[in-house]
């Protein structure tokens, strides 16, 4: 049985624990080569865990993603990716997502939160929305949410970049994050 509270007439995830569960977690990114070609990379070690609030703009969240984990389809940006260049993993092995401020309006919302990422912190802001919930095969109840912001990589540090002979650069400094998540509620 699904247990679930209405903010009518909305039904939102019942109160209490929730952990991500990293084999259905695709935290990603998108950015531009030559200003033209989506590049796409996502983040396979990802853990966090979401505390829904009574009331529930008292939620909070905090994620850990490993950097390393890095995967856009090429080895050789990958490496690229997890270099001082970019991400510099040796120093800087991990990032992470602490939530400040959570507002909802029905299926929507709004979480802000402090990214850290290569020792830099700042505030970002993630359209959230909440996709529904189910109970899986093995009696876990589970909650999908979606979220996506759009940044600037050179604020954490970021910027590394070639100009091209024609004008404009190599990589896009503006880079949308996008979010997919099933949260397994705990007992």
């Amino acid at each position: 049985m699904l247990t679930t509270r209405s903010t009518t007439p909305i039904e939102l995830p019942a109160a209490g624990l929730w952990v991500l569960d990293p084999c259905h977690a695709d935290v990603g990114f998108v950015g531009r080569h030559f200003g033209l070609t989506k590049v796409r990379g996502r983040f396979t070690g990802v853990r966090g865990d979401v505390h829904l609030a009574e009331p529930i703009d008292d939620s909070t969240v905090q994620v850990e993603i490993e950097l390393a984990s890095v995967s856009s389809g090429d080895t050789g940006r990958d490496d690229h990716l997890r270099s001082a260049d970019f991400f510099d993993v040796a120093e800087h092995p991990t990032a992470t997502f602490r939530s400040t401020r959570v507002r909802v309006t029905g299926t929507t919302g709004t979480v802000v939160g402090d990214l850290t990422l290569k020792g830099v912190t700042r505030p970002v802001e993630l359209a959230v929305e909440f996709a529904g919930r189910a109970t899986d095969p093995w009696g876990n109840e589970r909650a999908v949410f979606s979220a996506h912001a759009t940044i600037n990589r050179e604020d954490w540090g970021l910027i590394w970049n070639m100009l091209l002979e024609a004008g404009g650069l190599l990589v896009s400094k503006e880079i949308r994050l996008e979010i997919e998540v099933e949260l397994i509620r705990q007992p």
